[in-house]
């Protein structure tokens, strides 16, 4: 499986791909949402994102409403720590706006293996 991984921290963005190539998928990175959506046009066989929701540039959930509208049949997890309001705001929101599955940050190796063997 291709995973997209979209994450504005390098240290958070590596971990989680770390895990991934660990469990020997293939996983493209990007920064924020534009580069995530330049990348998916140039990759067409990503069919999981994992994205988180505050970013700069453009946010997770601008970046799942266009995922969904232009590549419906990518999965996708969204992640938050949340910033000043509280992950848990932003993750029904990204729940209701069509990520498949949610997660709070910080989560362990094996919540985030065990959200992708679920997809």
């Amino acid at each position: 499986m291709n995973i997209l991984v979209v994450e504005d921290d390098a240290a958070v963005r590596r971990f989680i791909c770390t895990i991934l190539k660990r469990e020997n998928y293939t996983v493209y990175e990007a920064d924020n949402g534009i580069n995530a959506l330049l990348l998916l046009k140039e990759q067409k066989d990503i069919s999981l994102m994992i994205t988180d929701l505050i970013m700069p540039e453009k946010e997770g959930i601008e970046t799942i409403v266009e995922v969904k509208k232009h590549y419906p049949s990518i999965k996708i997890i969204a992640i938050s720590g949340g910033g000043q309001v509280g992950p848990e705001n932003f993750l029904i929101l990204a729940d209701a706006l069509g990520a498949h599955t949610t997660l709070k940050k910080p989560f362990s190796s094996q919540e985030l293996i065990r959200a992708v063997k679920n997809l």
